[in-house]
């Protein structure tokens, strides 16, 4: 047996199943393993996501695309980061310096003023009346605030790290095209029946057009649906309604002028049963309301999201998204890997979505090829892999739980509720108690919980302190105490921020002639 398998059939394209073909071919290929792609012409791609991290930064940069040949055809621009503007209460004082927050891709640049941040917000933390708002200390917050790219103009001795902003289906379409041209093979079917053998594996499936078809390793991309995995082979789903309730989503799009401005961040109001997204394309605005059907209805979700919006989104339509949130309790079982919405969904709030497509993927095959060269049996293989997975999915669960229970408005019983909901799992209940405990080790604690696997302790200050969870009592500092020189480093990020090209400037030399005209 080979540390590869001789023939994978990953059932569903969209950006789930074209992102599994990429890493694929790029891995095994050339090593003879033959890959076919089968999707249907009636099934709709649900395209929620249209955001990213740096994690697709990566995923691009592993397979030899660069930007200018993937950004233009997929309408992308740069993200910096995301801006929470009406997470906290408009009348409480407390908060009234934390109306809004922007949680960065931080890197090397960002690494002193970083710390300068942490340290002041220990500091605030213990009642020490010190800056400690995050848009301070991160180079990317000067970036976004100003329309800048993450692209400096020259080059810097610390690289920046960044994500992107595209239309998803384009995306799939992108590497479709390209696999396509590279010989992978493709079937506009529709699966009528899945047989499986004595071991409860899947042996084949029959599609209506072109018949039985067999694999060793089958890839489910099937979305919501889960058709492989959940229908064929029954495997667990573990629901996250307890602690998240939202499970609707209208989007809506606009129209924008890249004559202007351009943000390059996305942004997540917050209003009245869930929050709204805006993300710049090219050639659009995305947007869309995340909410909960328990407290708003479908009509007023979307009513609410238009005046959101403004004029900008008159004459476009609105899509309404049902959501599972939640995740499987084996993503690879038997035969069969579940990748995209077929594994699970963790609500869009920090667009982690490709990134666990693509986290699912780079583990299997390096997983895959581990047990050869370890000589596991594959059910030993297997639990190590869905449990590693597992604990990526709730460490991302437990941060986007955290936005909600951090929420200090009362204008409304979603958001009251939200705060009020105690289905926390032990470590966002251990990480709460250590921010709001004077003294309390917070780092350690983090450690303890391994909360750092997705979020490094910068992204957990970010979010508790730009959400304005301080102590509401504060005493001015001894002298004895070091404080952070907050307005040197608000002048230090001013002025490296103007070494930064300007958002659509920066797009219209990656587009080049394909940037969008005047209209």
């Amino acid at each position: 047996m080979s540390a590869q398998p001789k023939k994978i059939i990953i059932l569903g394209g969209g950006s789930a199943g074209w992102m599994a073909a990429s890493l694929i071919q790029k891995a095994w290929a050339d090593k003879g393993t033959e890959i076919l792609l089968i999707e249907s012409d009636v099934i709709n791609k649900i395209g929620v996501g249209e955001g990213s991290t740096p994690a697709l930064r990566l995923f691009f940069n592993y397979l030899g695309i660069k930007e200018a040949e993937w950004m233009p055809a997929c309408n992308a621009t740069y993200k910096c980061g995301i801006s929470f503007p009406g997470w906290t209460s408009k009348d409480d004082p407390a908060y009234a310096d934390f109306s809004a927050y922007i949680h960065p891709f931080y890197s090397q640049a960002d690494w002193k003023t970083g710390n300068a941040f942490m340290h002041n917000a220990r500091l605030r933390r213990d009642g020490i009346d010190v800056p400690a708002h995050p848009d301070d200390y991160w180079l990317q917050s000067y970036l976004a605030k100003n329309f800048k790219s993450p692209i400096a103009a020259q080059q810097l001795r610390d690289e920046m790290d960044y994500g992107y902003h595209f239309d998803s289906a384009l995306v799939g379409n992108f590497l479709k095209k390209r696999l396509l041209s590279m010989g992978v093979k493709h079937l506009v079917d529709t699966v009528d029946d899945v047989t499986l053998n004595n071991s409860g594996e899947i042996a084949s499936l029959i599609t209506k057009a072109n018949g039985e078809q067999n694999a060793d390793i089958f890839i489910d991309c099937t979305g919501f649906a889960a058709r492989l995995i959940s229908k064929a082979l029954n495997v667990d789903f573990v629901d996250y309604s307890d602690s998240l309730f939202n499970d609707r989503a209208v989007a809506i799009q606009s129209s924008i002028d890249c004559t202007q401005d351009i943000p390059s961040q996305t942004t997540s109001t917050a209003l009245s049963s869930g929050w709204a997204w805006n993300i710049p394309l090219s050639n659009r605005y995305g947007n869309g309301y995340v909410y909960s059907s328990k407290y708003i209805t479908d009509e007023e979700a979307e009513k609410e999201l238009r005046a959101h919006i403004g004029k900008s989104c008159e004459g476009y339509e609105a899509r309404v998204i049902p959501m599972r949130l939640g995740r499987l309790t084996h993503h690879w079982h038997k035969n069969v890997l579940a990748v995209g919405l077929s594994q699970g969904f963790i609500e869009p709030l920090e667009a982690t979505a490709l990134m666990l497509i693509q986290h699912t993927v780079e583990l299997f095959i390096s997983h895959y090829e581990e047990m050869f060269t370890e000589q596991r049996d594959t059910a030993g293989q297997q639990n190590i892999f869905n449990s590693q997975l597992n604990e990526v999915f709730e460490s991302i669960k437990d941060y986007i739980v955290a936005h909600y229970r951090l929420n200090s408005r009362t204008d409304s019983q979603y958001w009251c509720d939200n705060r009020d909901n105690t289905n926390n799992s032990p470590r966002l209940n251990a990480l709460l108690n250590a921010w709001h405990t004077k003294g309390g080790d917070f780092e350690a604690e983090l450690t303890r919980h391994n909360a750092e696997l997705t979020y490094f302790a910068p992204s957990w200050y970010c979010l508790f302190a730009g959400k304005g969870h301080f102590p509401t009592t504060v005493t001015k500092p001894e002298q004895h105490i070091k404080v952070a020189p907050t307005a040197e480093i608000i002048n230090y990020c001013q002025h490296v921020s103007q070494q930064f090209s300007v958002h659509n400037e920066q797009l219209a030399k990656v587009y080049g002639d394909k940037w969008p005209k005047s209209k």
